[in-house]
């Protein structure tokens, strides 16, 4: 079963993208700078980056707009709001070798489930889909909770699976 990279980490194409690499980013609470959407009152913005980034030889033709990204929240998997007027997207942006390109993105859902947020990515290079790839994180997360000695931790089971991991790789190491 293929794991979700946890929100920051790079995510590498292989084949005919070789050499290209995305990310998902700088996840933070923040008000849009045009002010927010009428269809996202009473709900809390929040702002995140995904970069592009080109290690290959040759230029790629590369196109990320509202469509391709799906932004889901909580626990249930409830979907953002994805504030396309405030968000800036990469579209036909020539992406020359080592070069990086970013798009700004606003989103906006109830602020309990702030604390768990997926981001699927499906970017448009050289004008063929690539690979959906999945982002998990939060905001506002403890973490102090995600230490597992901590003692709370161990009676979930993602904490029970943490400490005993921790735990083989301590025994392993001595």
């Amino acid at each position: 079963m293929r794991e979700p990279n946890v929100i920051g980490d790079w995510q590498e194409y292989d084949g005919d993208l070789a050499g290209l690499r995305v990310r998902v980013h700088g996840l933070e609470r923040a008000e849009p700078p045009r002010g927010g959407d009428d269809a996202a009152e009473g709900l809390a913005y929040f702002r995140f980056r995904v970069t592009v980034e080109n290690r290959g030889t040759s230029l790629v033709g590369l196109h990320l707009e509202d469509g391709q990204l799906d932004i889901r929240t909580g626990p249930d998997g409830e979907s953002a709001f994805l504030d396309w007027r405030n968000s800036t997207f990469i579209e036909g942006f020539d992406l020359y070798p080592l070069r990086r390109a970013t798009a700004v993105l606003y989103a906006a859902a109830p602020e309990a489930q702030l604390v768990q947020l997926d981001v699927q990515v499906q970017l448009r290079a050289d004008e063929e889909w690539t690979e959906r790839h999945l982002w998990s994180g939060g905001i506002g997360v403890d973490e102090g909770l995600l230490d597992p000695a901590c003692g709370t931790v161990r009676e979930s089971l993602a904490g029970q699976i943490s400490a005993f991991l921790h735990e083989e790789a301590e025994r392993g190491a001595g």
